[in-house]
């Protein structure tokens, strides 16, 4: 795959980085980070007893895209709804800390930031627990997201992201007002799905699922291994789904096994390396950073291909890391 980019190229194209805007709209979460030992069991019940050592709270879901296109050096704006609480505000100063706009968060007063609590146990995970509210957000908070939206797309963004986490952000009016900005403008739209009809994403660029909602798209069973590549079934049902959908690309993850691109006419599977094996696999997040690099690239000149090669390099590196983690832009440089 090394034909797909050249490392002048790669070099050419984050260089650019810092002058690409990309707006990341969808359900922002925080994720929450206990750390601790477990060396007795509780009399009170057959469960571990943590002894915490530490805590830290990160950004996750669409905030976590944020923080990966920040981390890349990018001019990144967010827009979605938190709640009137501790968490919300908590974000919000972590998001200034990375000099992310913040204007795009709009509050809802009867629900909660959505927050996911994981309890880490000598490397493990012993349990998660989460505070949300899944149902849809109002008309209202929908309506300010749009404006928000209207407002950026004519400061010269190069791209969007909608990020999907099924949590009430992404609705039917949210993705038609979208449509409705940045019809007539030379936008790229990055989605990263929740819902596996793909019919709710006519229109836009790239859609970014992993091999488990690409399976559930287009009712196919496996997508692992050397099967991508050589099973024409694969090739002929994605071509009639993008065709079908408007949509001109579609970027498969696929774990340990790297990516692979389709795209729209181009009757031809690429799959793209897999990602080099590593002696920690924490895939926590890496869809996050996948979505973030390939449009941070587009947004500074690549094209799907080597978007794609990128963000398949960033993932790289993205799963060595334990937690929701982000790549620098040296860590990418490094790694070509």
């Amino acid at each position: 795959m090394e034909s797909v980019i050249t490392k002048k190229k790669a070099y050419g194209i984050i260089e650019k980085f810092s002058k690409a805007k990309v707006l990341v709209v969808g359900d922002i979460m925080v994720d929450h980070f206990i750390w601790g030992k477990v060396s007795r069991i509780s009399q009170e019940a057959p469960v571990p007893v943590v002894d915490v050592q530490k805590d830290n709270l990160m950004l996750g879901g669409c905030a976590n895209v944020l923080n990966n296109i920040c981390s890349m050096g990018g001019m990144a704006y967010g827009t979605g709804v938190v709640g009137a609480d501790d968490t919300g505000e908590r974000l919000r100063k972590e998001l200034r800390k990375r000099h992310i706009d913040t204007q795009g968060l709009i509050v809802e007063r009867n629900r909660p930031t959505t927050l996911k609590t994981r309890i880490i146990a000598h490397g493990q995970q012993v349990v998660r627990f989460d505070r949300e509210n899944r149902a849809s957000v109002n008309t209202v908070s929908t309506g300010k997201i749009i404006g928000y939206i209207e407002k950026r797309v004519r400061d010269g963004l190069g791209a969007i992201v909608i990020s999907d986490y099924s949590k009430g952000v992404i609705t039917g009016a949210l993705l038609d007002g979208i449509r409705r900005a940045v019809s007539g403008r030379s936008i790229v739209v990055c989605v990263d799905p929740k819902h596996h009809d793909f019919s709710l994403y006519h229109g836009f660029d790239v859609i970014t699922p992993n091999h488990h909602e690409a399976e559930r798209a287009l009712g196919i069973e496996d997508m692992h291994g050397d099967r991508v590549g050589k099973d024409p079934g694969i090739r002929k049902a994605v071509q009639n789904l993008l065709t079908r959908h408007g949509i001109k690309s579609l970027l498969v993850t696929r774990g340990e096994e790297g990516m692979s691109l389709f795209e729209r006419n181009g009757g031809i599977v690429h799959t793209l390396f897999p990602t080099k094996a590593r002696e920690v696999f924490d895939v926590t997040g890496a869809g996050d950073t996948v979505i973030g690099v390939f449009a941070l690239s587009m947004a500074s000149g690549a094209t799907f291909r080597e978007a794609a090669a990128l963000a398949n390099h960033a993932a790289g590196i993205v799963v060595g890391k334990i937690g929701t983690a982000t790549v620098s832009r040296e860590e990418l440089k490094k790694s070509l």
